[in-house]
């Protein structure tokens, strides 16, 4: 194996492994390259040019989009440097307006930004920082932060003086969440979209901190404080033990969607508010449905058992919030268990249909099979990557194999429940390629290692050991039991 192949994951269920491996390969029809002579894609305004360059872009639209940007760095850092994360998420900054303004969406043919009548302004999910944060630790690229930061931090100020409301919640399009037909009538102020703009800032702060800034990083966490304060305050029913959106007289809109979900990627709730969350994930009557997780909680009337868009259907991309807010709260079992379900389900539909091998944007939560909304027959999109991948290679790396990677601090995590016959080959950690692989050995469960470099590995094998140790490079392997 090259530097320049993906890295190879073993895993005991040999289609998941197939379908990893596929995924990468279709990616190349997600990945556009556009030639950049004598077209400019610098300055504070909209260039009304091509984009031009290298990009991720889903291959029947001619459009970029801030959610495919941000959604598919998650699973381009995984690539090797193979498929480049910030390229992408750069054609947003580049067309940054002197306001601070980013849009959620630009054609491709012209670079301008498309905005629409629900959605005016054109402002999409507030989560750059999230990203880029996740991109320094797969690529250890202090400069980038440095550069990016001031365009984020207008970006925010841009985003305070067009939605932020004197009660300091945020008050925006619903269509701004990518929710597009969710049963939210009345709301004016969206639980995700604050939740978004607690993880903005949450972040922002992480990565001043990371430049040593401590200013910056104060005052960031200070918004941070003052936003998870006001949304405990006015969005969350202890009655119900749930956080809804809010309409313009700040009374609750009281329908469950998965929207709530984005409050624990957050870290707002307490530990004793998650659980009551974390509990309606788990009823099979709210969110636990054979295919987990509805984007809106089974008992409510208007639930569709076929998707039917946001009324029912399954997302890759917020099933991964769900499992990252449940990582936050150390419920790894839940975690996992859910992301093995989804993946299943993700094969089964495959299955079904011989004439698509593929994957889709949505799955029905009921049963196996792509998502169907009536009114919307181009719904869903087949291989929307930027969606799927989250599952079939992120997912698939951090929770089903366990893996988490830090470049700037050298470490590998791996955190599972039991051991199982599994690993990951040739993967990249800052011109340093790593193999781990479990296995079963007369000896007992054996863990083989393979680097270039020095590495810090960390075991957490959970409720029954965690260890940290020096991997030297070269070739070596050790026991489980005698850790």
């Amino acid at each position: 194996m090259t530097k320049r192949d993906f890295p190879k994951i073993h895993f005991y269920d040999q289609d998941f492994v197939d379908i990893y491996d596929k995924t990468w390969a279709w990616m190349q029809d997600c990945w556009k390259a556009v030639d950049e002579k004598s077209i400019d894609i610098g300055g504070d305004k909209p260039t009304g040019r091509p984009i031009g360059g290298k990009f991720f872009s889903y291959h029947k639209d001619a459009v970029v989009l801030q959610t495919d940007a941000i959604f598919s760095s998650f699973s381009l850092v995984y690539s090797n440097r193979i498929y480049q994360a910030h390229p992408t998420l750069n054609i947003f900054y580049d067309r940054q307006e002197e306001n601070g303004a980013i849009r959620s969406a630009y054609t491709t043919d012209t670079g301008l930004p498309i905005l629409k009548e629900d959605n005016p302004e054109g402002v999409g999910m507030p989560i750059f920082s999230w990203a880029e944060y996740n991109l320094y630790h797969k690529s250890a690229n202090k400069k980038r932060i440095r550069d990016i930061l001031p365009k984020l931090h207008s970006y925010n100020l841009w985003i305070d003086s067009r939605f932020k409301r004197p009660n300091g919640l945020y008050a925006t399009p619903v269509s701004a969440t990518g929710m597009v037909n969710a049963p939210r009538e009345g709301t004016v102020y969206p639980i995700d979209f604050n939740s978004m703009m607690a993880i903005n800032v949450l972040f922002m702060s992480a990565l001043a901190e990371i430049l040593n800034d401590k200013e910056a990083s104060f005052q960031y966490k200070k918004q941070y404080f003052a936003l998870k304060t006001q949304i405990n305050a006015l969005m969350w029913d202890s009655e119900d033990g749930f956080y809804y959106d809010i309409d313009e007289n700040e009374k609750k809109v009281k329908v469950r969607t998965l929207a709530t979900y984005w409050t624990m990627l957050a870290e707002i709730p307490n530990e004793d508010k998650a659980e009551c969350l974390i509990d309606k994930l788990i009823d099979p009557e709210c969110f636990g449905t054979p295919h987990p997780f509805p984007s809106l909680a089974k008992n409510e009337p208007t639930f569709d058992e076929n998707g039917g868009g946001y009324r029912g259907s399954v997302f890759s991309h917020l099933n991964f919030i769900v499992i990252k807010a449940l990582e936050r709260y150390q419920r790894w079992d839940i975690a996992r268990e859910c992301a093995i379900r989804h993946l299943y389900f993700i094969l089964d539909s495959i299955s079904l249909d011989p004439r698509h091998i593929g994957l889709w944007e949505a799955y029905r939560p009921l049963k196996e099979g792509p998502a169907v909304w009536a009114e919307r027959p181009d719904f869903p999109r087949s291989q929307y990557l930027s969606f799927a991948a989250l599952s079939t290679i992120c997912l698939m790396i951090e929770n089903v194999v366990g893996l988490f990677i830090s470049l700037p601090r050298k470490t590998v995590d791996w955190v599972i429940p039991n051991m199982d016959i599994m690993g990951i080959e040739n993967l990249s950690l800052k011109r340093n390629l790593i193999t781990i692989l479990s296995n079963k050995s007369g000896r007992g469960w054996e863990i083989h290692m393979e680097s270039e470099k020095l590495y810090y590995f960390t075991i957490n094998i959970l409720g029954k050991k965690k260890k940290t140790l020096p991997i030297p490079s070269g070739k070596c392997s050790m026991l489980i039991d005698k850790l």
